[in-house]
């Protein structure tokens, strides 16, 4: 249900000045103009196609007005001769200027004191209509301010009900452009609330976690975690070890943890997620980890299995394609204990899935599960010791590094791990920008590798035909590559091949027996063959920037020197161009991941752009850093301070919308 309180904060897209006339001949094109001027003549017209076409003049000149979809209604108010209002965009049409779909009323009526507002809105519901509602919430809802006066001085901002007048109804003296570019007084007064709230929240989420309790694992369990640090056949990094002990005195408190290790491609993060789990099940905890794809989780069973099987522990396999003999032996393993880790896919959410005692949830690539879904893995814990009041640790490892920006914001109530190194003998992998024209050129350096005795991935974005997107399929382009290539073992591996078919060409890549593996990108994240040199990303400009990282990030994971090869088809979009460009310049995840923002915005990393919820409706990350910095400032003092304005604060802007700030 919607109060009054909901509409006020429901502000404007933009405005319309419809505060003075203006002559034909002041008109600017590309720029939205009003005028009042006498119908010459109108008629439908029948060439290109139907359309309803009038000519109006002033005493400075005439122009065009062109209507593509009209009612009988518009047609009787261009009659000749009459003097009308006339608003719209003035544009070059091919008989000379013209308004296209302009609004027309009658010449003469009083004009507005303000600029007119445009608000987000939906099919249905008129501009009209929503005004009205506004005006009205806006005589009910309490404008009073939730911030202490001592919180608006310090930061010079406005009262809140000067700056949501201002911004419903903006007088004709404030300046325009100061409004578009949200840079008023008014919207930095709702950009600080905004961001305070947000804040605010995390804050509260925080100090809600600190309340709840967890099972305590302590680092008692340190004798079979010396067994896995000595049964390694490499060393940790000196980052890994760090994260490893932030991550272990995290999962020996009393309240749950929720820290986000971050590392890019390659780093290591599966071994130190294997020390964690480790503790955990010392100490007599269940843990679960789960993956995105099949594929990647898969792997993840087999890694770990090898690593923590020879100490003892006992794993489990969750996952869709489980045949039901095998499914009913992992969902009874689990529910009895006998499973110390249960590894798998989102088939660990499902229903009839019960743990016996559940201490610490991982989430690989946690931003590419919904938050329902990051939310029912916890809940599960909970339900399995709700007895004794408890809820699980929870680490959530992501290879898109998170920008400085987003980790002051969304990510503000995490603890972050990093690992800032990679494992010694890595080499940096090159990248090359090259044309589809040049398609010859890659075969050779395919052949060319595998004389070498290395190997080879080929990606390509779709599996099926897309008559929309015309792109080369995995299918087609696996049966090219056969007939170009018959000397080689050339293997195909994608999302819609049967499981074990797929698990079956997976294992023949990792093993030698293929040369090159044809595949969507279901190889993205996860997938670890150290033989493999060479990336040819097929149609480049048509995947995102945190997804061509991670694929470049397959190779250069031996010690062989290691190419990327982003394949393009001309022209290139702006943004394909920008994308390329980045890739070529860098391979820092950091600088991937901050360009990344840049262009598509946080929904990418946060896992929430499914969820049809608005991320920041008015403040942005790329311009209001110095607005971030104050809200987290001003945090304590209202919390310690001023603890009824912050509930009302919150009341006012986040009602509905904790729980997708807290997963």
């Amino acid at each position: 249900m919607l109060r009054p309180s909901d509409f006020i904060v429901h502000l404007p897209l933009r405005y319309e000045d419809e505060t003075r006339i203006q002559t034909i001949a002041e008109l600017i094109p590309g720029m939205p103009g009003q005028i009042e001027a006498e119908v010459m003549h109108s008629e439908v017209q029948f060439r290109p196609r139907r359309q309803l076409h009038a000519v109006v003049r002033d005493d400075s000149g005439q122009i065009a007005l062109r209507w593509l979809h009209f009612y009988p209604s518009q047609q009787k108010q261009l009659a000749t001769g009459q003097r009308l209002r006339v608003r719209g965009e003035l544009r070059h049409g091919f008989g000379g200027y013209e308004m296209v779909h302009p609004k027309l009323s009658a010449a003469g009526g009083v004009l507005p004191q303000a600029l007119t507002p445009v608000y987000p809105t939906t099919d249905g519901l008129s501009q009209a209509s929503l005004r009205k509602a506004i005006d009205q919430a806006l005589m009910q809802a309490d404008l009073s301010d939730t911030l202490p006066d001592a919180l608006l001085q310090r930061y010079g901002l406005i009262p809140f009900a000067d700056a949501i007048r201002v911004l419903h109804h903006p007088p004709a003296r404030v300046s325009y452009s100061e409004l578009l570019e949200r840079e008023h007084p008014a919207w930095l007064r709702i950009k600080f609330d905004e961001l305070l709230a947000q804040q605010l929240s995390l804050a509260e989420a925080r100090a809600a976690r600190r309340k709840q309790r967890a099972p305590v694992l302590s680092a008692r369990g340190g004798s079979l975690m010396q067994s896995l640090h000595d049964s390694l056949p490499f060393a940790l990094t000196a980052a890994q070890e760090r994260v490893v002990g932030e991550i272990s005195a995290d999962l020996a408190r009393p309240f749950p943890m929720h820290r986000l290790l971050q590392g890019d491609v390659g780093s290591g993060k599966t071994i130190v997620a294997a020390f964690a789990a480790v503790q955990a099940i010392a100490c007599g905890s269940q843990v679960a980890i789960m993956a995105p794809t099949e594929i990647l989780a898969e792997q993840h069973y087999q890694k770990l299995g090898a690593w923590l099987q020879p100490l003892g522990i006992e794993l489990a396999w969750l996952a869709g394609s489980l045949g039901a003999k095998a499914r009913k032996s992992a969902l009874q393993a689990t529910e009895t204990g006998q499973a110390q880790l249960i590894v798998g896919t989102q088939a660990l959410i499902q229903e009839k899935v019960d743990f016996h005692n559940l201490g610490l949830v991982i989430l690989d690539e946690q931003h590419r599960f919904g938050v329902g879904q990051r939310l029912e893995l916890s809940r599960k814990g909970e339900l399995a010791v709700a007895g004794r009041s408890l809820i699980p640790h929870q680490l959530n490892m992501s290879a898109t590094p998170i920008p400085r920006t987003l980790a002051m914001t969304f990510f503000a109530d995490l603890d972050v791990s990093v690992i800032d190194e990679l494992p010694p003998g890595r080499k940096p992998v090159l990248t090359k920008l090259i044309s589809d024209a040049r398609r010859e050129q890659v075969l050779g350096s395919v052949m060319a590798e595998v004389r070498k005795g290395r190997q080879a991935y080929w990606v390509c974005p779709l599996v099926e035909e897309s008559e929309a997107l015309q792109l080369q399929t995995a299918i087609d382009t696996h049966a090219m590559l056969v007939q170009a290539l018959p000397d080689m073992r050339i293997g195909l591996v994608h999302g819609k091949l049967a499981t074990a078919a797929k698990q079956e060409v997976m294992q023949a890549f990792r093993s030698g027996d293929i040369d090159l593996l044809v595949a969507t990108t279901v190889i993205e994240v996860g997938v670890d063959v150290p033989n493999a040199s060479l990336m040819i990303i097929e149609h480049a400009e048509r995947f995102g920037l945190a997804q061509l990282h991670q694929l470049r990030g397959r190779v250069g994971r031996g010690s062989a020197e290691s190419i990327c090869v982003l394949m393009y088809q001309a022209p290139l979009s702006g943004i394909a161009r920008q994308r390329l460009r980045a890739m070529y310049e860098t391979g820092d995840g950091f600088e991937i991941a901050q360009r990344d923002l840049d262009q598509r915005g946080p929904g990418e990393f946060l896992g929430v752009r499914q969820s049809g919820q608005e991320l920041l409706r008015f403040a942005s990350l790329e311009t209001d850093a110095r607005i971030v910095e104050q809200a987290q400032e001003a945090v304590p003092i209202l919390r310690d301070q001023y603890p009824e304005h912050a509930r009302a604060h919150l009341d006012r802007w986040m009602r509905n919308r904790e729980d997708y700030l807290r997963t």
